[in-house]
């Protein structure tokens, strides 16, 4: 099959094996990718990942010793665990001691034509989720997540700082919960998005104004934590969604003296994202910038540098 690989520092694609299933996997054949943020990190060198990249997709189950799978459309949750250690145990899979991570640690990604995940990682997709919508399910899943982790009030205000990719999923899922959203960003054709939406949208920070109860930080550089601590309340919480190489240089005593509470915030819930996308509460189709085959897979992580780009989609 062909696939995209980084391989001692360099990108290319090129012909490889096809991945054998395990008795508790799938054989996928990849139908569309997505390429986000963590991706382009991670072909900078992030992590140190040598393999196939991607881990948003959607496929169609090909090969399984489950004859109830076979056929189904699915997408795919991207942590491998244990099931042994003890995280695993006391229910927090997703930071087994010994995962794996779908295109990002120890697992060949989904910028291939196929691709091996266990059963337990597969949801099937109901009909209405087209192929390229259902790309978005796993960082939307990342979105919900903030949920999980924080209490929204209806009259909590939220502010989004970032307007990429994973920033304009989190403001519309924000907007869920409460009607107080902003969103600070700099492309107008993205923020629009938003508006239509009803959620308020910035383009410096001059125009914010006040302070906010929430505030999740995807601005995916290393300066947007210290950026958030300008403008969070004393108590206020602040959601870290950015992964980059590199560090951040932050003024811990702010967060000190204002009882300012950190989170971090990875994978999320599959199910519901995939009944968030079912029921049109999120716009997505307008973030979708290219749709590139495998072969210019290169050319689709270029595209996806470039400022302003929202999604680029890969076709094997």
């Amino acid at each position: 099959m062909k696939a995209l690989l980084r391989e001692r520092g360099k990108l290319t694609v090129r012909d490889v094996s096809k991945p054998l299933p395990l008795d508790d996997e799938a054989l996928v054949k990849v139908i569309k990718a997505g390429i986000c943020s963590t991706d382009l990190e991670l072909a900078k060198g992030y992590m140190e990942f040598e393999g196939i990249l991607g881990h948003e997709f959607v496929g169609r189950v090909v090969k399984t010793r489950e004859s109830t799978w076979a056929g189904k459309r699915v997408v795919g949750s991207i942590n491998l665990t244990c099931g042994k250690c003890p995280f695993c145990l006391e229910g927090m899979e997703k930071h087994c001691q010994s995962r794996k991570v779908l295109g990002i640690s120890g697992k060949h990604g989904a910028f291939a034509e196929f691709l091996t995940l266990p059963l337990a990682n597969l949801y099937p997709l109901p009909s209405n989720i087209s192929d390229s919508t259902a790309v978005f399910i796993e960082p939307l899943a990342a979105s919900l997540e903030i949920f999980e982790q924080v209490k929204i009030e209806q009259n909590d205000s939220v502010l989004v700082l970032g307007d990429g990719k994973l920033g304009l999923l989190i403001a519309q899922v924000m907007k869920l919960k409460t009607n107080n959203v902003s969103c600070l960003g700099k492309y107008e054709r993205k923020l629009e998005i938003l508006k239509e939406k009803g959620i308020k949208t910035y383009s410096s920070r001059r125009e914010t104004g006040g302070m906010f109860d929430v505030l999740v930080e995807a601005t995916g550089n290393e300066r947007g934590l210290q950026e958030a601590l300008s403008w969070i309340k004393p108590k206020g919480k602040i959601v870290l969604k950015s992964t980059f190489k590199g560090f951040a240089r932050v003024d811990i005593s702010k967060i000190v003296v204002d009882e300012i509470q950190l989170i971090g915030s990875r994978c999320g819930p599959f199910q519901k994202a995939i009944d968030v996308l079912s029921k049109e509460l999120i716009e997505v189709d307008r973030m979708i910038d290219g749709d590139f085959p495998l072969e210019k897979a290169q050319e689709a992580l270029v595209m996806a540098q470039k400022p302003g780009i929202m999604k680029i989609l890969i076709s094997p």
